[in-house]
């Protein structure tokens, strides 16, 4: 394990599914406007599916490949940063820029730092 990939896979879907509920509110607690409050909502019924992806059932592997889920997550992360960008400069929603640019770039860094690994299974007998 390296310093700069320290996170487990669990530890980054749990802090997904804990996450993504924040987009989801935050249209209506801070006032965006309609615009961004849909794809601010959109961004985080996303954020969901993507985060129980990595979950399957007792000894299975989640739906969705490691490898895909990393690239999924690069890609959130920059749509977010993007969608920021956009809706402060273009629109003006200043509020739902500064939000979304600041969610997107925790996105980043905890995607950056997650380890796309899963453990090794224990064997018993």
């Amino acid at each position: 394990m390296t310093l700069f990939r320290a996170i487990p896979i669990s530890a980054h879907g749990a802090l997904e599914v804990l996450a993504a509920p924040l987009l989801i509110a935050a249209p209506f607690a801070l006032g965006f406007s309609v615009p961004a409050g849909i794809v601010s909502i959109a961004l985080g019924v996303l954020l969901v599916g993507l985060a129980t992806s990595i979950y399957g059932g007792e000894g299975e592997r989640g739906t969705l490949p490691l490898t895909a889920h990393a690239s999924f997550d690069f890609v959130l992360a920059a749509a977010t940063i993007a969608t920021g960008l956009l809706v402060g400069f273009a629109a003006g929603d200043y509020t739902a820029g500064l939000f979304l640019l600041a969610f997107g770039s925790a996105h980043l860094g905890l995607t950056a730092s997650t380890r796309y690994s899963r453990p090794a299974p224990r064997f018993s007998g």
